[in-house]
């Protein structure tokens, strides 16, 4: 996102440190940005800290914070989020190019074209914690406070253009699955072909065979 554009309605990607202390600081600034909406100073529709392991996979570590919360992870743009970029797209996009396959996403030069799914998931590093979350906020001062005082560094990508790439991945998605099951069932009727004309060739081989005591 532009540097001089800022949309109200983000997903945040707070990122820390190598040091293993910042763990400890990933979980403390997701109970921070609970309490910055408890103030009314911004709505959190949901947020979670996660890690990534060295597969690729994406965990939800802790969803910290009282009843209102619970569970903010498992659902809306920040659920589904985790479980696209901790999926095959998510290696895919977070990969050493970051680049998206031509199909996925119709687009035509894919070295060219900016993604917030990949942008997000090259935030989320191998063994490090981050914390994801969907705010509102009227500017970007009081969250990058709270989250500098812990050594994090904020990316915001707008809701609108995660939603449309996550909208866009989860059809990408679909139609690889019908495709796959395409193949299969494919692959199944040309089985069923070979092994039935197998059986037709047996037959037939059988017959052929004289039957014993049969004259020459």
């Amino acid at each position: 996102m532009s540097p001089d554009y800022f949309s109200p309605d983000n997903v945040l990607v707070v990122t820390f440190g190598e040091d293993p202390e910042n763990d400890k600081n990933a979980y403390q600034a997701l109970t921070d940005l609970k309490q910055l909406d408890s103030q009314r100073q911004i709505k959190i529709a949901g947020g979670a800290v996660v890690r990534r392991d060295l597969d690729g996979r994406v965990d939800v570590k802790s969803e910290t914070g009282n009843d209102p919360y619970a569970g903010t992870a498992t659902g809306g743009v920040i659920g589904l989020l985790v479980g696209i970029i901790g999926g095959p797209l998510g290696v895919l996009l977070g990969g050493a190019t970051g680049v998206l396959v031509g199909s996925l996403f119709d687009i035509d030069d894919v070295e060219t074209t900016d993604s917030v799914l990949s942008d997000i998931s090259k935030q989320v590093h191998p063994t490090r914690t981050a914390v994801l979350a969907q705010v509102t906020e009227q500017g970007p001062e009081v969250i990058d406070t709270a989250m500098a005082r812990l050594g994090g560094e904020v990316m915001r990508r707008p809701v609108v253009d995660v939603e449309q790439e996550i909208g866009a991945a989860q059809e990408a998605q679909r139609k690889a699955k019908r495709e796959a099951r395409k193949e299969l069932q494919q692959a199944r009727l040309e089985k069923h072909k070979e092994d039935a004309h197998a059986k037709v060739e047996e037959l037939k081989s059988k017959l052929r065979q004289p039957k014993a005591g049969a004259s020459a």
